[in-house]
Parts: structure tokens; sequence; C-alpha cells
């Protein structure tokens, strides 16, 4: 029996080498076959994850000046923690939720390949100037809502491509800036590979938030509401960067529903 793409994406979830997880997903077959009525059985071990970088509090989190080699390092250690952590939870989704259309893989399956190409550039940049992933802490706040949200779907894709990806949209113009004021031009150009990818990334989950919705018949704007109140998602605060967020799908109604006080 051939393996199919959700065992295959389960299989990479629990590799606990970060750079083999990366790679593997790079050379993730798109024509793999989906069975997407097969209810996969949780293993133990989601997501394989290196013995460093330690995870901590977010709270415990420090940063050296970014006037120093180490704090641009430890800026982008923590970038690519990040996208580590979006290789897994592209993983996840694909290989979890049973019983989607089979665009849907696909599409995850093409988030998970660009999810590892950012990782791959973060980490050879980090490698370039003596640095590499696991040589500062991090922490969990990514895959700890994907813990929360995965007995349903809708929550998932609500709450962490929708709302915490989303914050990444709002969050890199700050970021390129720290960096290239630094003098740091190269990670600048990485940047702007990122956020146009995960425009895409999140236009994604709009689209497949909305096809939920429809399945269920309830309305968007108002179950997200309730969805952040449920799972106690993070409110999101200003500045939204709301070029990318109409660029990634988000209707108007839902950006003045996050200027609301």
């Amino acid at each position: 029996m051939n393996t199919g793409l959700r065992d295959a994406a389960l299989a990479i979830l629990l590799e606990d080498n970060a750079d083999a997880k990366a790679q593997r997903a790079l050379e993730l077959a798109p024509d793999l076959v989906i069975d997407s009525g097969l209810k996969l059985q949780e293993p133990a071990g989601i997501p394989g994850r290196p013995a460093k970088p330690a995870l901590v509090a977010h709270t415990a989190l420090t940063r050296p000046s970014m006037r120093t080699p180490e704090g641009r390092a430890a800026l982008i250690h923590s970038l690519a923690h990040i996208e580590l952590n979006a290789i897994d939870l592209a993983l996840d989704i694909i290989w979890r939720f049973s019983d989607m259309p089979p665009a849907f893989y696909t599409d995850w399956l093409k988030v998970a390949k660009e999810e590892a190409y950012h990782f791959t550039l973060l980490r050879d940049h980090l490698r370039s100037f003596g640095f590499d992933y696991g040589n500062f802490d991090a922490h969990n706040a990514l895959w700890e809502m994907a813990e929360r949200t995965k007995g349903d779907i809708l929550a998932r894709i609500a709450l962490v491509p929708r709302t915490l990806e989303a914050r990444g949209l709002d969050a890199s113009p700050a970021v390129k800036a720290k960096l290239v004021g630094a003098g740091d031009m190269e990670a600048g150009a990485i940047l702007d590979i990122i956020l146009r990818d995960e425009i895409g990334h999140v236009s994604l989950g709009n689209r497949w938030y909305r096809y939920v919705c429809e399945q269920r018949g309830i309305d968007p704007v108002a179950t997200y509401a309730d969805l952040v109140e449920r799972y106690d998602a993070p409110r999101l605060r200003a500045p939204f960067n709301m070029e990318a967020r109409r660029a990634a799908g988000f209707e108007e109604a839902e950006l003045l529903a996050l200027q609301r006080p």
C-alpha cells in the first residue's frame, strides 16, 4: 500500500531534527494519493522537536541590543522558530482533519513547502554570521493554540492562519525596519519573501474558513468573534498592516472590527 499525502505529512511532523524536517517538507511529493476520508490515529510525540531551543514562557524571553550581532541573531532566530512552527502547523492540518476537498490538502502542502523554504533562508542567514537555530530560547505560543483547536477545523483555521499568522503580516514592516536599520539588508530581503508568501497563506486561511462556515450555515464575522472568546485567543492590537490584510482577503467588515476598542 502506497503512503498517502496525509500519512506522509504526519511522518514529517514527527521528525525531531529541524533541518531534516524542513528538507523532508520541501521534498514531499505533490502527487501522493489524498485519502481525505481516512481518519488517522494521533500518535505520541506531536510535534517532533529538537533538543534545542529550550521552550520558555513568552515573557521570559530576553532580546539583546540590536546594535550587537547577537541581538540581530536573536531576532532572526525568533523568526526561524516561527517558521519551523509554521511547517508543523501546515503538516498538522493536512493529516489531522479528514473529509475536506482534495484542494484543501494540496493548498496546505504548498504552505508547508513555503514555510520550509522560509526556515532554511533564515537558518542559513543565521549561520552566515556564526549562529544557528537552537542557540537562543524560544516560546511555544503558536503550537499551544494548535493544541487548543485540534478538535475543530473551523477553530483551527480561524485562530491560527487567520489570527496568529495574520499577526505576522502586521509585524513584518516593523521587524524589517529594525533589521535593515541595523544594517542587515539580507534579512530585509528575506522578510520581503516571507511577507509575500504569508499573504498567500492567510488568504488560504480566509478561503477555507469561509468554506467551512458556508458548509455549517454560519456567519463568518459573528462566528469569528465567538471563537476568539471561546478559545481565549489573543486580542489583536494596532498597528495593523491593512494593505497586506486586504491582499490576504479580509473583508472590510472584519478590518473595521479590528479597529474597534
